[in-house]
């Protein structure tokens, strides 16, 4: 998939146009290409610290901020991999906790398309090969790899001995590549399973959990799914956490929305079958408030966006963009808004993302549509995202960008409303840039 990565920075500009010459227009699945460019490469991933390999439709990042959050609190030298970046390139790769200094990530760069002639790698098998190189290099007690897509034939699949794989929520997304049913796509993502590393995962229906199974069996990984060994419930605004090891009262995790219990309790469990890295149980509670993941239901409190709402008004972020998604952020607005208060969403979609299902959840629901483009790429017309939400009798309305749609909706509302912007990853890095509110 194109990925439009641009950087401020000459000498990393530089690297990703060689880059988007280099790849194909179009990724296709498999690991012939980034096994023979980590060969050229010394096979760097046969080198790196004790590995923590995430997968899931929804939910992986915030596993993965979990991960290094409860690492991190126990004082440990953490390296993270993760996709797609939301404003800078640099931000798919922390190397020690801190991202990517420019300098660092333009040699990389080099040196992995250097090697690459006559391979032809996709844009992410060269990003993937790069963070490996640099994680073989840095010291480090632990990385966390974050699966791009899928899981069997994903670029980050060359990992042979993780010490732990873990797969977080699953539902319909990237269909052309991993088949449009959920079995498949269950089976896909299980294939990060690996010989005697332990499967962490979510509870699931039986038919998803047959298949998962199924090929956690055939590789011969000891699959741990929650409600088994383990298991996480919340009550009086606990986590009230258990496996066979002992019983764990955490706090509620400080980002918004009742699914991120779930990310935290499978990083929780990750951590604790494992024997690689001690994590003391005062540090798993340091993480529930100290992880951190920029448009995943994030208030923008301050900045130049917010400033054009009313005094009292509330601004959201959130990039996701499939129909689970979807519910969980109808159900976490659906909560917070009073009756009487304006509530909008500002949406943009890519075109082959599921709108209708993205919206079903939000029928019903007081919320006014603003539809907007996702700038440089395919996306849904306004008037189709005006179409489908006017089938699901919301009304809905379009502008030329977030801030225009921001503008009108301060200039229409008595009351100080209550906005989300949502339905892409893209559309969520170009709010913060706008906003002046980038990761770090």
């Amino acid at each position: 998939m194109a990925d439009f990565a641009v950087s401020s920075d000459p000498a990393v500009q530089l690297q990703l146009e060689r880059l988007s010459s280099l790849s194909p227009g179009a990724d296709t699945l498999g690991l012939e290409r980034i096994s023979g460019l980590l060969a050229r490469l010394g096979n760097p991933e046969r080198s790196l610290p004790p590995v923590f390999h995430v997968a899931g439709t929804n939910g992986k990042g915030s596993t993965c901020a979990f991960l290094r959050a409860a690492l991190e609190a126990s004082g440990k030298k953490v390296h993270v991999y993760t996709s797609p970046h939301l404003v800078r390139f640099n931000e798919r790769m922390r190397i020690g906790g801190s991202i990517v200094g420019d300098p660092i990530l333009a040699g990389l760069l080099d040196e992995v398309l250097n090697v690459a002639e006559g391979i032809g790698p996709s844009f992410f098998e060269v990003t993937t090969a790069a963070a490996f190189l640099a994680f073989a290099r840095y010291p480090a007690d632990a990385c966390i790899i974050e699966v791009g897509l899928g899981g069997r034939l994903d670029a980050t699949n060359v990992l042979e001995t993780p010490i732990m794989c873990g797969i977080a929520q699953l539902g319909l997304d990237h269909q052309q590549f991993l088949g449009d049913r959920i079995e498949q796509i269950a089976a896909e993502k299980a294939g990060i399973a690996k010989k005697d590393v332990p499967l962490i995962t979510q509870h699931y229906p039986s038919s998803l959990a047959n298949e998962i199974g199924r090929v956690a069996r055939e590789a011969g990984a000891r699959w741990l799914a929650k409600g088994g060994v383990w298991d996480a419930s919340i009550y009086r605004n606990k986590i009230h956490y258990h496996d066979e090891f002992g019983e764990l009262e955490l706090p509620v995790p400080r980002l918004p929305g009742s699914h991120q219990a779930g990310n935290a309790s499978l990083a929780v469990a990750m951590l604790r079958h494992q024997t690689a890295i001690e994590v003391p149980s005062a540090s798993l509670r340091a993480a529930m408030g100290w992880a951190e993941w920029p448009a995943r239901l994030q208030h923008l409190a301050t900045g130049a966006l917010p400033a054009l709402l009313p005094a009292g008004s509330e601004l959201w972020l959130d990039g996701g963009h499939n129909p689970a998604a979807g519910r969980a952020i109808a159900d976490f607005f659906r909560s917070r808004i009073a009756p009487g208060r304006p509530f909008h969403l500002i949406l943009g979609m890519l075109s082959n993302k599921d709108l209708r299902g993205f919206l079903e959840p939000f029928a019903g629901s007081t919320a006014q549509i603003w539809a907007v483009p996702v700038p440089g790429h395919a996306h849904h017309a306004p008037e189709v995202v005006r179409e489908v939400g006017d089938s699901l009798g919301l009304t809905s309305s379009s502008a030329d960008d977030p801030g225009s749609a921001l503008a009108k909706i301060a200039a229409s509302d008595s009351a100080a409303p209550l906005v989300l912007i949502g339905g892409s990853l893209y559309l969520a890095g170009a709010v913060l840039a706008a906003n002046g509110t980038l990761p770090t």
